[in-house]
């Protein structure tokens, strides 16, 4: 789908993000949380159901599939993704990171970037979903229903400050100047660390994830920034946080 923007036109792709703050934890850790998403995933739909090392080649990355989960690998993959200076010493408190995705064609692929177990003041660490940008598995995955499910995924898995799902474009939009501390997507999963969601209005849906937080759904038909209409909810949306305190991040 393409819609006009300022002049320009973009396409509207999809993500999701889950973000958190410092917090010290080692690579056996971040593997144990990265196998729970990826069991997760699998259950959200099926072509998030199949994931591989990175290799120079997808031929390659088929012959080392990483589901199931297997423990000591996905460890050893974090290790790897330590952060250093050439010839120099461990960055222990940057924490850990690699990228891997699914194995597929250039807009029907789905890829996975973390960082976890970065503890150095004001790093971040995230888990980002790529998400296919068209097809049919793009036009599966693109409902409220599976997306909801994908920032469930990512609230049990990481326990993050906030997660989102939505729109590069929305984004865009929404945070011209890249300095939004928390972004309200389509769907968006916000810690009860940041404090209690208030009443919202219709067609907004709000669902409890256990006792950790809350997901809150703007609309039951797909966002999109063509639609003035999901534009001016959108907003309110984010007015009405704005004034609960919770569009500040916080420390986990």
């Amino acid at each position: 789908m393409l819609v006009k923007l300022e002049s320009e036109t973009y396409p509207d792709t999809y993500f999701a993000g889950a973000y958190w703050g410092p917090r010290k934890e080692p690579p056996e850790e971040c593997a144990r949380r990265t196998a729970g998403f990826l069991n997760f995933l699998a259950e959200c739909d099926p072509f998030l159901a199949h994931w591989y090392k990175p290799a120079r080649s997808r031929k390659d990355a088929r012959k080392h599939p990483l589901m199931p989960p297997d423990m000591p690998t996905l460890a050893e993959m974090f290790r790897r993704g330590v952060n250093r200076e050439k010839g120099g010493p461990v960055f222990e408190d940057l924490g850990f990171g690699f990228w891997f995705d699914n194995g597929g064609a250039s807009r029907d692929c789905a890829a996975l970037r973390i960082h976890c177990g970065g503890y150095a003041e004001a790093v971040s660490n995230s888990c980002f979903l790529s998400l296919p940008s068209q097809g049919a598995n793009a036009e599966r995955i693109f409902t409220p229903s599976v997306l909801t499910d994908v920032t469930r995924s990512m609230a049990l898995a990481w326990e993050p400050n906030w997660a989102v799902a939505m729109s590069r474009t929305h984004r865009d939009l929404d945070d011209k100047d890249g300095k939004a501390d928390v972004w309200l997507g389509w769907v968006t999963y916000l810690s009860s660390r940041l404090g209690k969601v208030p009443p919202l209005p219709a067609p907004v849906r709000i669902e409890p994830v256990e006792d950790r937080g809350t997901l809150i759904i703007l609309t039951p038909e797909r966002f999109t920034v063509a639609n003035p209409e999901h534009i001016a909810l959108a907003r309110r949306v984010r007015e009405l946080l704005a004034r609960a305190g919770l569009m500040q991040s916080a420390s986990p």
